[in-house]
């Protein structure tokens, strides 16, 4: 798959704008996410990545701008055929064992579940695969995370599109994850995930953008947010970036 800055954009937003009500949630963002990159877009609570991530799959509508996924219009049910999406609050069915969930979301978007790859994909996530017998309901949320990444994962998808994928998770299963999206950017998938942890972003991405106030303040490299405010401390140029004296990006 191609990388690079001059690639075809996996994703494309353009001058994107969404009110909620007199609320602005978005205003005129406009980004790209090249095929093969790892991007983290980062912003305080409420600043509007999930509102971005909503217009991206068309559970709402902008009211104003052009989203592209792959250059196809995100309005075009086919144009998520190639990417697979965890939101923030997952919450599966309760009354679905973790086989049942599994196998149910992989056969809706074409993917033979094998039993195999599934326990090998729980193990490399840190979950007991005696998980797969058990009810939804009896999981804790560190193990319903999991769950929600292995669905993801196992779908092989080109674009991975992930909100806080890993809050809920304790050290070890956060480090195995890291693993798991490295050898996913390395194999040339796209992966466009939010986080509030920083040093997961400076680790794992090659761009990333903050939003604030629904607005682009900035996207570039981690190490080009820290020289930009001079800063060896992503989190202290972060903070830089969201004053409210900090220019917005062009």
């Amino acid at each position: 798959m191609a990388t690079g800055r001059d690639a075809q954009p996996a994703l494309r937003f353009v001058r994107v704008s969404k009110r909620y009500g007199s609320a602005p949630a978005l205003r005129d963002f406009t980004l790209d996410v090249c095929a093969g990159e790892t991007f983290g877009l980062v912003g305080m609570n409420g600043a509007g990545k999930t509102t971005l991530i909503k217009c991206l799959l068309d559970f709402a509508e902008p009211d104003d701008g052009e989203i592209e996924v792959f250059g196809v219009s995100h309005r075009i049910t086919h144009a998520r055929t190639r990417l697979s999406f965890l939101p923030e609050r997952f919450t599966p069915p309760y009354y679905l064992r973790g086989w049942d969930f599994l196998s149910y979301m992989l056969r809706l978007q074409g993917v033979v579940c094998d039993r195999q790859e599934a326990e090998r994909m729980l193990q490399r996530l840190d979950l007991d695969v005696s998980a797969l017998a058990k009810p939804v309901r009896a999981f804790s949320k560190g193990m319903t995370q999991k769950l929600g990444l292995a669905a993801c994962l196992l779908a092989r998808k080109d674009l991975y599109v992930l909100d806080e994928p890993i809050s809920g998770l304790d050290p070890k299963a956060r480090s195995l994850l890291k693993g798991l999206l490295k050898e996913l950017r390395d194999g040339g998938r796209t992966i466009f995930f939010t986080s509030h942890v920083l040093a997961d972003v400076e680790e794992l991405c090659n761009r990333m953008a903050v939003i604030h106030d629904g607005a682009l303040r900035f996207t570039g490299s981690p190490a080009e947010l820290r020289g930009r405010h001079d800063d060896a401390n992503l989190e202290k140029a972060f903070l830089a970036c969201i004053e409210p004296s900090a220019e917005l990006a062009a």
